[in-house]
């Protein structure tokens, strides 16, 4: 069966989508930042604090790792999993991968009043979310078996295309 790997920016909906969709599928979710949230007991942005982006780095590819082992599930990943190839690479190789592909303008709308996003904690935050959308856009096209826009649609029509598109995908699907 796989996992289903979902990648993206943070506000791309991965989080909203990945509940959804599993809830659709009748597999588990899980949301790798609260994976790491769960364990460790503090905030996402404490651990960034406490041990950098490195550290929270080596965290999230353990647990890409360890979830990698597991079958079924669907998996939100943080914005910046696709940074480390390994990762990537994990993740194509234990399940199906999709990108949910937003606009700048729509990443913006969503994370612009969220204070929890260590990122975005800049003089700039726009700029930094367009600077880190440049950035990871090709690893997220390296990253993906699947591509899906996301925008103003609701998460069910979301959920029905990424549906679609994974049956479309499935290796056992005629040519």
């Amino acid at each position: 069966m796989g996992n289903i790997f979902l990648v993206g920016m943070m506000g791309a909906g991965k989080t909203t989508l990945g509940k959804a969709l599993a809830r659709r599928l009748q597999r588990e979710f899980v949301d790798t930042d609260r994976l790491l949230v769960d364990r460790t007991g503090v905030s996402v942005a404490t651990i960034f604090e406490i041990e950098g982006e490195e550290g929270f780095r080596r965290r999230e590819s353990a647990a890409l790792v360890e979830l990698s082992q597991r079958d079924g599930c669907v998996v939100a990943t943080g914005g910046g999993a696709v940074l480390d190839s390994d990762n990537r690479r994990v993740m194509r190789e234990s399940g199906t991968v999709v990108y949910l592909r937003a606009r700048l303008e729509s990443l913006w709308e969503r994370t612009r009043q969220d204070t929890s996003r260590p990122l975005l904690r800049t003089a700039n935050p726009r700029a930094t979310l367009a600077e880190l959308l440049e950035q990871r856009d090709p690893l997220y096209r390296d990253a993906a078996h699947i591509v899906v826009d996301t925008g103003s649609q609701s998460a069910a029509t979301l959920v029905s295309r990424v549906v679609t598109a994974l049956a479309d995908h499935s290796p056992g699907k005629a040519a």
